[in-house]
């Protein structure tokens, strides 16, 4: 008789499929499709609407976890209650909010025997909004300038400086390219009630935006880099299509980030490239961006090299991936039975059966 082999389980957030989707489900996808031994993937979940919750394939069981606001320690004992129940090797955090909870637990975990595989904290505050132009100075990156303000006063002074169009950005997310005072001022207000202060204006560079996912071993070198450009873009400014890129100049930028920052995990590079190809880092989030499958169909699967890292093993960086590949989108009706709602809602928990 062959003897069973164990699962690795995997932990991961960021299950809320929806038109500003996380990168939980995608997450997932690629974990399965990458792994060459068999994966039980526990879900972390918010809210009880979240998709991923109940979409067969994607996770075996879920749990409901502690909003970010109710700290490390809360969060903590949540997760030390599931890993005696599931004895969980990874967690994969999706969410730049949830971001410092986790590493400030990293420790913690090790010691429970779960594996993470995440920036520290002074990666992680280096290229946040509020420090991103001084990073750029620092480290010779093109960044537009941006001020953080918390009075929608201050808007008048900025707008003169920097000139119209100008960009307004939540702290964690959301983003709006503003024409006039007005429309700053309306922004202002929309994107502070929902992420609240401050919020960062940021100087509006003209070009072609261009995402960067790629993946840090912690000691400056880049596993993996997948360049992509937007075909398809909500009115949220989400990619709902997307094409890989040959540049390389796109490669070297994600490169010199990586080395400067000894990144250790996922990362996503929002790249403007003008008409005279500067590139300009717009943005950099400290984890899987939504659209995180395409790596896997561009022959660089990146979440399932980031698991087997955080296991640590050696993961040798790619050095091809395929262009031209395009991920495309799509939303569809799922039809859930009541009472798994009610059996997540009222105990915390689902367990599923994946395809």
């Amino acid at each position: 008789m062959s003897e069973t082999i164990k699962p690795i389980v995997i932990a991961i957030t960021g299950l809320n499929a929806i038109d500003s989707p996380g990168p939980g489900v995608a997450v997932a996808r690629a974990i399965r499709d990458g792994m060459d031994c068999p994966v039980r993937i526990i879900g972390l979940a918010y809210e009880n609407l979240e998709p991923g919750i109940y979409m067969d394939g994607i996770c075996d069981k879920t749990y409901q976890i502690s909003y970010p606001a109710a700290g490390a320690d809360v969060l903590f004992n949540i997760l030390k209650g599931i890993h005696e129940k599931e004895n969980i090797d990874v967690i994969i955090p999706n969410f730049d909010a949830e971001l410092y909870n986790f590493i400030s637990i990293e420790p913690r975990l090790k010691q429970l025997g779960i594996n993470c595989f995440l920036p520290s904290f002074e990666m992680f505050d280096a290229r946040d909004k509020l420090n991103l132009y001084a990073f750029g100075q620092k480290n010779n990156f093109l960044v537009p300038k941006d001020k953080a303000i918390y009075s929608v006063n201050d808007l008048y002074l900025i707008g003169e400086e920097f000139g119209y169009p100008i960009v307004v950005k939540g702290k964690y997310y959301e983003a709006e390219v503003c024409y006039t005072l007005e429309q700053a001022q309306k922004a202002f207000y929309k994107i502070s009630a929902k992420w609240g202060l401050p919020i960062i204006v940021q100087q509006f560079i003209n070009g072609t935006e261009v995402n960067i996912a790629a993946l840090g071993d912690g000691n400056g070198n880049a596993t993996s880099i997948i360049p992509m450009k937007k075909l398809y873009i909500t009115d949220k400014g989400k990619a709902w299509a997307g094409i890989t890129l040959q540049d390389d100049s796109l490669l070297a930028i994600a490169t010199e980030f990586v080395k400067a920052t000894k990144w250790r995990g996922g990362f996503e590079l929002e790249i403007m490239q003008t008409t005279n190809n500067e590139l300009y880092i717009m943005e950099i989030n400290p984890r899987f961006p939504a659209w995180i499958y395409l790596s896997a169909g561009a022959g660089q699967n990146q979440p399932a090299s980031l698991v087997k890292m955080a296991l640590g093993e050696i993961v040798e960086p790619f050095v091809t991936y395929n262009v031209g590949k395009i991920f495309i989108r799509y939303a569809w009706d799922m039809i859930v039975d009541v009472e798994k709602f009610q059996q997540f809602t009222a105990y915390g928990n689902l367990e599923n059966n994946p395809k």
